[in-house]
């Protein structure tokens, strides 16, 4: 009797082209872990952000923050640096806005490059926080917010941008980047973190 059993679940698993590790596998895949990631908010570079899509944009980061806080996952702020061009650390230029709801113990990345993920310890303070799949938020849609969403999938992290949390020179340009990069809107991500795996 055991070894009839055996057989036929061996047939069932040949039948299925799986293994049960496959399947455990596959279960696995689909888990997120998230992290937000608040880019480059410097009130140095603000000043090139539409007015309207500033107050638009400000107001979405903070409710990202708050609901990623409410979960209990991680909030991540990157900075964006340069030696030619400033802003110089320790600035208010270099700083978010007060009205941000940032807190000092939030991890801090400081970059050079657009990619938040080159030359950085990105990689290594998101692993930190357990976390496998990052939201973007911030400026430039079109460049370190783009950069810095095409660095996470070269560093195999699921990567979404935030509808209305990102912002540009530009709102065309922001509008398109939003669309072609299936940005997640506010209900999209409350429901991916309610089915996150903490």
């Amino acid at each position: 009797m055991k070894r009839t059993a055996i057989i036929l679940m061996l047939l069932l698993m040949a039948v299925s082209g799986k293994s049960f590790s496959q399947d455990k596998k596959e279960q696995n895949k689909f888990q997120i872990k998230p992290a937000l990631l608040v880019i480059d908010i410097q009130n140095a570079y603000l000043v090139s952000i539409p007015e309207r899509d500033k107050e638009v944009g400000l107001y979405f980061i903070n409710e990202y923050i708050k609901l990623f806080r409410s979960y209990g996952y991680p909030v991540i702020r990157i900075y964006h640096y340069s030696k030619e061009y400033g802003p110089e650390q320790g600035t208010e230029q270099f700083e978010f806005p007060t009205t941000v709801l940032i807190k000092p113990d939030d991890p801090k990345v400081i970059k050079t490059y657009g990619d938040g993920f080159n030359k950085t310890d990105l990689d290594k303070v998101i692993k930190a926080t357990g976390s496998n799949t990052v939201f973007l938020c911030g400026l430039s849609a079109v460049g370190c917010v783009l950069a810095t969403w095409i660095g996470a999938q070269d560093n195999d992290y699921r990567a979404f941008m935030i509808k209305d949390a990102i912002m540009s020179h530009n709102s065309e340009y922001t509008d398109n980047v939003e669309v072609m990069f299936d940005a997640v809107g506010y209900d999209v991500v409350k429901m991916m973190l309610d089915t996150s795996v903490k």
